[in-house]
């Protein structure tokens, strides 16, 4: 199924991990990085690696997201959670080079059925800077995707269009090293559902696709915002249904032209419909 939301919840509070594995998120992602203050830090990965010591009931996915990669946490976080059952994918944060990722996965034992999925997050100018070699450092790394709050003050923008960039640059990465399209960054604002879902329809314009949450009640924004519209859906079923009459470039009788290229655009948009 395609994945639209990743809900972040703090690894220090079992309560509302709970909560989180039963909101309806297609991911849920166990923060131990910045959600969780420094004191409480060795409890929430002990937390953490008491509820993934066994495999989860719930049928979505389970990711962690550790502490940055150039502190001693991190190191500890790998070694008590990278082997566990119900873990499925790492989160790694403030990833600046190709070979933090090589050496991870590496490092990191495979999980039953496989080896453990690993998804860089770029925070920082020199992340950005250096996605596409990220993006194409290892096949356990299965995405890429931007952290803004970090970037935003590193890069010293003050209105969200300075992002953009930056945004497009991380899209176009993931598209050439073969891997999804990256999910948004979280809308910090999570009373603010009506600017969520005016940025969700500003991130689906420049190519991204999903995003991330901090609280349940913004995961329907995200998903109705990044699912085809009925008249999206109506638009693909025509020109499929065109395509399987007639190979080839043609016009329809409203004079659109469509191609290759327009059929596989109208595949991806009944395939995301189907949450295939």
């Amino acid at each position: 199924m395609t994945t639209l939301t990743w809900l972040y919840v703090p690894g220090d509070r079992p309560q509302v991990v709970a909560k989180a594995l039963t909101a309806g998120a297609d991911v849920v992602v166990i923060d131990l990085e910045d959600a969780v203050a420094p004191d409480r830090k060795a409890y929430a990965r002990d937390a953490t690696a008491e509820l993934l010591a066994e495999p989860l009931s719930q049928p979505q996915p389970v990711h962690v997201r550790i502490n940055a990669l150039d502190t001693p946490l991190a190191a500890a976080d790998l070694e008590a959670l990278a082997t566990l059952p119900g873990l499925t994918g790492l989160r790694l944060p403030k990833v600046t080079s190709p070979e933090q990722i090589t050496t991870i996965a590496e490092h990191t034992a495979p999980a039953a059925g496989g080896a453990l999925a690993l998804y860089a997050l770029l925070e920082t100018a020199l992340g950005v800077e250096r996605a596409y070699a990220i993006a194409a450092a290892h096949p356990s790394l299965r995405g890429i995707a931007l952290g803004e709050t970090d970037l935003r003050a590193d890069l010293g923008v003050r209105e969200d269009a300075g992002l953009d960039w930056s945004r497009s640059r991380v899209i176009v990465a993931a598209r050439a090293a073969a891997l999804p399209p990256p999910s948004q960054s979280v809308h910090p604002d999570i009373r603010d559902l009506e600017g969520l879902a005016a940025s969700c329809a500003h991130g689906r314009t420049l190519g991204f696709l999903g995003r991330a949450a901090i609280h349940p009640r913004q995961l329907p924004v995200i998903e109705r915002a990044y699912l085809p519209t009925a008249w999206e859906i109506e638009q693909a079923e025509t020109i499929m249904k065109a395509a399987a009459v007639e190979r080839g470039a043609q016009a329809l009788p409203d004079g659109r032209f469509i191609d290759a290229a327009v059929v596989a655009t109208a595949r991806r948009t009944l395939s995301l419909a189907h949450r295939v």
